[in-house]
């Protein structure tokens, strides 16, 4: 049944024109069986809008409503007595099954078109019930009957088409709202998700970027010393070999614990990463760094507090990248200091050298600063960074540690 029914819903003008057909034939009996051979033509006139009902709502019901106006007008001259019983009736408009399809299209139009066109055919057709009462005047009936049974037989049916075609009208405007912010929803997942990805993407490129950096510069700086003393001091050589093999294998194990998460490694589905990097391992980048060659202090001012895994990660990145620029940029014999100060609810870097800061050349596009400056931003906080007064290159960074927390990133 619901194959019938859905087939049905696929082929809505063989549907009509069976529904046009049926009150056709009925309108044409009437007329044959009282003899009033012109309603013929009448009952053909008024079915064959149906047939174009839902396409043409508006036009299909004008012209039926035009032939019914004819219909009430030609009835109205023609007057045929009619034996009620042992009384005579002057009838003079008599309705026929055809003139269901005026109630027909009347549904059609409350239920396809807007509130103000129905009401105007509601209208139409009580003013049309109104005046076919009016030419309908049987005798054998007293007034009030008359009334009560016209206003059944004319008004009522159109009423109540009126009323089933609006509320489908209504159901139909609700259920593609739904549809419509169903689609919105979706449509905002989606939007949702590609940001998330991109975010997902970016963070990505960070990290790398900075343990490529970092790591790379390492190796460079350590295979420049071993080149050197390869020949003078082979001992130094193997301790510059053993730190760039040892670079090389953090640099390979952090982007392992970076790509994991872009792939299925365990039988679980979950990937295998290494611990997040954080201020606890603050004393190994320094001592990364100074084995390079760099030589570093550090200071902490204030009582350390346990930090949330995103702040103590950005913090950690904004020095290793720092770190990074100045063995990169600084040039020989240069120093650098990282100051930590733990002030209420926020969290101050300080890292600076005594190099040639912004002298020094540039060796590419410089995503360095602006990936500090993105990771800061993330948890409320600022990156400024630029040549010191008095020489060299700083990086002064500020995390509020509160709003790391309530922003729950890890």
């Amino acid at each position: 049944m619901a194959a019938f029914y859905a087939w049905l819903r696929r082929h809505p003008r063989l549907v009509d024109g069976v529904l046009a057909l049926a009150l056709a034939l009925a309108g044409i009996g009437n007329g044959i069986g009282t003899g009033r051979y012109w309603l013929i033509p009448v009952a053909l006139g008024m079915c064959l809008p149906v047939i174009f009902r839902r396409g043409h709502p508006v036009a299909a019901f004008a012209v039926t409503v035009a032939i019914g106006a004819v219909q009430v007008v030609v009835g109205a001259i023609g007057v045929h007595p009619v034996v009620v019983g042992t009384r005579v009736a002057v009838v003079g408009v008599r309705p026929i099954a055809s003139d269901l399809a005026i109630v027909v299209l009347l549904y059609t139009l409350a239920a396809y078109t807007n509130r103000r066109a129905s009401v105007t055919g509601l209208g139409i057709c009580l003013l049309g019930s109104g005046a076919a009462m009016l030419s309908w005047k049987p005798t054998a009936l007293s007034a009030l009957t008359w009334l009560l049974v016209g206003s059944i037989m004319f008004a009522g049916p159109c009423l109540i088409a009126w009323v089933l075609g609006d509320s489908m009208r209504y159901r139909r405007a609700y259920y593609a709202n739904l549809e419509e912010r169903a689609a919105r929803l979706e449509r905002d997942r989606d939007a949702q998700a590609q940001i998330a990805a991109a975010a997902e993407r970016a963070r990505i490129a960070r990290e790398l970027h900075d343990v490529v950096a970092h790591n790379v510069s390492v190796m460079v700086v350590q295979a420049d010393g071993a080149a050197y003393a390869i020949d003078a001091d082979p001992a130094r050589a193997r301790e510059a070999l053993m730190a760039i093999a040892a670079a090389g294998r953090q640099a390979l194990t952090e982007m392992r614990a970076l790509l994991g998460v872009l792939r299925r490694t365990g039988a679980d589905g979950a990937a295998a990463l290494a611990p997040v990097p954080g201020l606890s391992q603050l004393d190994d980048l320094l001592d990364q760094a100074r084995a390079a060659g760099l030589p570093v202090t550090c200071t902490v001012d204030g009582e350390p507090r346990e930090l949330p895994g995103g702040t103590a990660l950005a913090a950690y990145r904004i020095i290793q990248e720092s770190l990074t620029n100045t063995r990169k940029h600084a040039g020989p014999g240069a120093e650098a200091t990282v100051r930590l100060r733990y002030a209420g609810d926020r969290l101050d870097l300080e890292i600076a050298d005594n190099g040639i800061g912004a002298a020094a050349g540039s060796d590419g596009a410089g995503h360095g600063l602006t990936g500090m400056r993105e990771r800061a931003a993330m948890y409320g906080g600022s990156v400024i960074a630029g040549p010191r007064p008095d020489g060299g290159f700083g990086v002064v960074a500020s995390l509020p540690i509160r709003s790391a927390e309530r922003a729950g990133v890890a």
